[in-house]
């Protein structure tokens, strides 16, 4: 295959929710041929997100037109990219997960995640939920093999500490995964 070509694509959806959008998506990847190798959806107050990287001997433009259909009321975009198929970064390093609760506020995330930025940690997964006044913050993230796991906790929870929440990063149970 040459660099310029893919058998490799993103297909991302958004907008509002209403039954039935994964049941068309996948109905019109599958009609074309393409496998669903990895995917997300989520619904965000009433707002569908789905992101899925399919691979098949299309292009992107029949991708395109078979999925025409979802966006036609104009309550939903979708786009589709040919991605490369490159191994997800930090490969080989330990995995965690790290959970903040407390009072809503702005900066929550932006002030814990770049603890573990800073020590060359990768967030794999990430969701967060607002229910009332409490937020809710659960991330899977990778740190490398040579991280001082214990001084990123310590800068996770001074982090925390600062922004009047509770923050927890514990190794994932092999069980888990």
């Amino acid at each position: 295959m040459s660099t310029d070509s893919t058998d490799l694509y993103a297909v991302t959806v958004l907008g509002h929710d209403r039954p039935g959008i994964i049941a068309e998506t996948t109905a019109g990847l599958a009609g074309l041929g393409l496998n669903i190798e990895d995917s997300t959806m989520t619904l965000l107050r009433g707002h569908f997100a789905m992101m899925l990287l399919c691979r098949g001997a299309v292009d992107a433009s029949a991708i395109e037109r078979s999925l025409d259909g979802l966006g036609s009321g104009g309550d939903l975009d979708v786009a589709v990219r040919p991605v490369s198929d490159e191994p997800t970064p930090g490969a080989g390093g330990t995995s965690w997960v790290l959970t903040v609760h407390g009072g809503d506020r702005p900066g929550i995330v932006s002030e814990v995640v770049a603890q573990v930025a800073s020590a060359g940690g990768n967030i794999t997964d990430l969701t967060t939920r607002l229910a009332g006044e409490l937020y809710l913050l659960v991330a899977e993230l990778d740190l490398p093999v040579d991280a001082d796991a214990d001084a990123v906790a310590a800068g996770i929870r001074a982090a925390a500490e600062r922004l009047g929440v509770t923050a927890t990063l514990r190794p994932v149970d092999t069980d888990e995964l």
